[in-house]
């Protein structure tokens, strides 16, 4: 809540009108009757998608993912997500281009594929990322001390 999709969406059109290749998705948050009900996954090219929703009951019938009141739709994020990660991954080497991951977090991380997917764009020679990570808090999230520790990783703290 301090800014940090906004950040990314101003930068990403900043990018994108001086011609820079760019893809990715950010998080968005979805409110109803001036309450936040969940999150939507927004990709770069227009698709849009749940990632999550507060739960209607406590009883978890099925494997659910669950971040607090959430319920985490892995199967909608991964149909939006990984195949424009996989897009990037396969890019030409010669042309460098951005991709934008918003967010690296709890609920994003239910998926081994896409920690999979962001570990081989992270090597990839010719992607840039520009994405975001939540700070700790209580237990470490892997992939994103991983990522916190990469030498060729640059940490903004946003205020």
């Amino acid at each position: 809540g301090v800014g940090k999709t906004t950040l990314i969406q101003k930068v990403t059109q900043a990018l994108k009108s001086s011609g820079i290749p760019i893809d990715g998705f950010y998080t968005e948050e979805v409110r109803e009757g001036g309450r936040r009900t969940g999150f939507d996954v927004v990709t770069l090219s227009g698709n849009r998608g749940p990632l999550s929703r507060v739960s209607s009951d406590s009883s978890a019938s099925r494997r659910e993912y669950r971040v607090g009141q959430y319920v985490v739709d892995l199967v909608s994020f991964e149909q939006l997500v990984l195949p424009m990660l996989r897009n990037v991954n396969h890019g030409s080497d010669t042309e460098k281009r951005i991709c934008v991951i918003d967010e690296i977090g709890k609920m994003e991380l239910f998926s081994q594929a896409f920690i999979q997917a962001v570990r081989q764009t992270l090597t990839g020679s010719g992607t840039v990322v520009l994405g975001t990570i939540p700070i700790p808090k209580g237990k470490p999230l892997d992939l994103v001390e991983e990522i916190r520790s990469r030498k060729d990783v640059k940490v903004f703290h946003v205020s």
